[in-house]
């Protein structure tokens, strides 16, 4: 990421004519947020002298600690590609960090306490964690109203194009604005189900890979909705079809290049590669509910879809949990194909860092990889293998989460606590409701 000075900054946003500045961070649900300033605010902005209300957002503090200051990263400095008005101005934004009155860090702040975890990663002798999401997503038509329905706005299928993959025109705009951004966009195609899409770019570290995700998301809902689309993030909005996933290919680097790579080894991987590996599925039902987030996300985390349901590890084929792609050398790399798009992808990336380091500290080796095809398994072949399910619902994975205290160590205290209370609400909210199915189902036959 290229460093912006403050000069650099006011002389770019004085260029482009930027009329407002938007002060982003994210909250513990994974929700951007931000301040909106005119830019005649932006010296104050610049020198850290932006306050908020923290208690206006969900599991940040009480109302009688409630000034929280914005502290813009500057290499965030980004003017998006749309016009405002008549007067053809620009919007601009830059990602913060949180503080407290008192100048410290936050400890509620998702990109704070990533950050926290690459210290202990560098402590260890490494020097950057590398992030490749690969984020899905479906579009959906809007009603006169403006207002999201569930008519799909194509019939495509994996690879199709147009005239069957009618959002193209909508996809082919993301990724040129995303390219404006300097995103260096790898691929982009219509997925599995009717009117889902995946649009990949290149890694990055972990902190600029995380702030691209976000960032991604805010460019796909903008512009979907000009087309008269609404594009959605939810794990499994559709029954009976493939839901969205993020996968995340991971990969650990010191000053010496790649640390997973070795070309000894008959796969190519190092042993520093297999203690990572070992540590991610170690804590794997311990961080799904991180990576894992929402009571939809389990919809999708059931056989028949494509998605991991099971923790496993393969070289050759996609089925199990963790798959190492066949790219070595610098590429090398780990892929965790639980993740979905509506995991925080701050604290994902801050529990399977510290589940990988744990491997790494303590020497773990990783069962013997599984080469078949899981999901044509019988459960005794699994029970064999030491092949265990994913948990099955939000309830369950938080149990698991409870019990994890590595995972725990990587949120702080502060965040764990508030997300377990969040998540408790969303669960207990769940239940109380009779869905459809119930209806039609037990109405008349009880």
């Amino acid at each position: 990421m290229k460093k912006f000075t403050k000069e650099e900054i006011k002389a770019s946003a004085k260029e482009h004519n930027v009329r407002f500045l938007r002060l982003m961070f994210t909250d513990i649900d994974g929700t951007v947020k931000n301040v909106e300033v005119p830019i005649s605010q932006l010296d104050k902005a610049l020198n850290n002298e932006m306050m908020f209300d923290g208690s206006s957002i969900d599991g940040f503090v009480r109302i009688e600690e409630s000034d929280m200051y914005l502290y813009p990263d500057l290499s965030t400095w980004l003017i998006f590609p749309w016009e405002i008005g008549n007067e053809k101005g620009k919007v601009a934004r830059l990602i913060c960090d949180i503080y407290n009155a008192d100048d410290t860090p936050f400890a509620g702040d998702p990109r704070t306490n990533l950050k926290h975890v690459l210290k202990e990663m560098e402590e260890l002798g490494f020097s950057k964690f590398n992030l490749g999401p690969e984020p899905e997503f479906f579009l959906f038509k809007l009603d006169e109203n403006g207002k999201p329905t569930l008519e799909l706005n194509d019939n495509g299928s994996y690879f199709d194009f147009a005239p069957t993959d009618l959002g193209e025109n909508c996809r082919r705009e993301i990724v040129l604005h995303l390219e404006d951004l300097g995103f260096e966009i790898e691929a982009s195609h219509h997925e599995v189900a009717p009117g889902q899409h995946e649009i990949d770019w290149k890694y990055a570290d972990a902190i600029e890979a995380c702030d691209n995700i976000q960032t991604f998301k805010l460019i796909v809902k903008t512009v979907a909705r000009e087309h008269g689309l609404h594009a959605t993030f939810m794990p499994k909005p559709l029954e009976g079809v493939s839901g969205s996933g993020m996968h995340f290919n991971m990969s650990l680097f010191n000053e010496d290049g790649n640390v997973f790579y070795d070309k000894i080894n008959e796969l190519g991987l190092s042993k520093v590669a297999y203690h990572f590996l070992a540590g991610i599925m170690s804590h794997a039902l311990g961080f799904t509910a991180i990576c894992n987030p929402s009571v939809n996300s389990y919809k999708r985390l059931i056989p028949g879809y494509e998605a991991p349901v099971y923790v496993a590890w393969s070289a050759h084929n996609r089925s199990p949990l963790v798959r190492v792609p066949s790219s070595r050398g610098l590429s090398t790399r780990v892929e965790l194909r639980s993740v979905d798009p509506s995991a925080n992808p701050y604290l994902a990336v801050a529990v399977l860092l510290k589940s990988g380091l744990d491997g790494v500290k303590n020497k773990l080796v990783p069962a013997e990889p599984i080469d078949r095809n899981i999901y044509r398994m019988t459960s005794e072949e699994r029970y064999e293998k030491g092949i265990i399910d994913l948990p099955s619902t939000l309830h369950n994975a938080l149990k698991y989460l409870r019990e994890d205290e590595v995972v725990k160590e990587a949120l702080g205290s502060h965040i764990y606590n508030s997300f377990m209370t969040a998540k408790k609400v969303e669960w207990a909210a769940y239940r109380e409701q009779v869905s459809e199915w119930e209806q039609e189902k037990y109405m008349t036959l009880y």
